[in-house]
């Protein structure tokens, strides 16, 4: 049966799983932690609606203690959404899958699973335009920043064409969103 999941271990611990799949010798003892959250059947007929049914049926039947379905809830209104929303950021989420109940299956982007997140906000003070590759060769290609904190990162994306052209200069301070932050911030 063809699954479409994640790997998961927990909120908060995408560097650790990211480690413990990239080693080019497993390690079981670390494997043991991992889960496969199955979302969606792709080649399952019916509506979203009867896709979970058939997702709960079956990972029930499968049973592995590594296949977990993710919880599926219906809101009935954007309050409900909203405190839901607030619950999964709270707890170290990234944010909801909205699913359009009664929506066939078909890959890629559309209107009928959009992805919520909530956004949040800071400033930082441009070191240095780093220069683009590919289609952004010849103009800034990310901007090399430090924030109040001190902690350098990169911005590469979410410039405009003209942002790309005429970057803000060395010690600029910009304003930038985000959805969360890694240990090392």
């Amino acid at each position: 049966q063809p699954l479409d999941g994640e790997l998961w271990m927990g909120r908060g611990t995408f560097e650790r799983l990211s480690g413990v799949v990239r080693k080019q010798n497993p390690v079981e003892r670390e494997w043991r932690a991992v889960r496969y959250k199955v979302f969606e059947l792709p080649e399952a007929e019916g509506t979203f609606t009867q896709r979970i049914q058939q997702m709960e049926q079956w990972v029930q039947q499968a049973a592995p203690p590594w296949l977990q379905l993710v919880e599926q809830r219906r809101v009935e209104s954007e309050a409900a959404l909203m405190q839901w929303l607030d619950e999964v950021t709270t707890q170290g989420g990234e944010g909801l899958m909205l699913h359009y109940a009664d929506s066939l299956y078909h890959g890629g982007r559309s209107n009928d699973l959009l992805k919520l997140k909530s956004w949040r906000d800071a400033e930082a003070t441009v070191v240095e335009i780093l220069p683009g590759k590919g289609k952004n060769k010849g103009r800034m290609g990310a901007l090399l920043v430090e924030s109040r904190e001190g902690v350098r990162f990169r911005i590469g994306s979410g410039f405009s064409e003209e942002e790309r052209q005429n970057p803000p200069q060395r010690g600029a301070l910009v304003t930038f969103k985000y959805t969360g932050t890694t240990r090392r911030g």
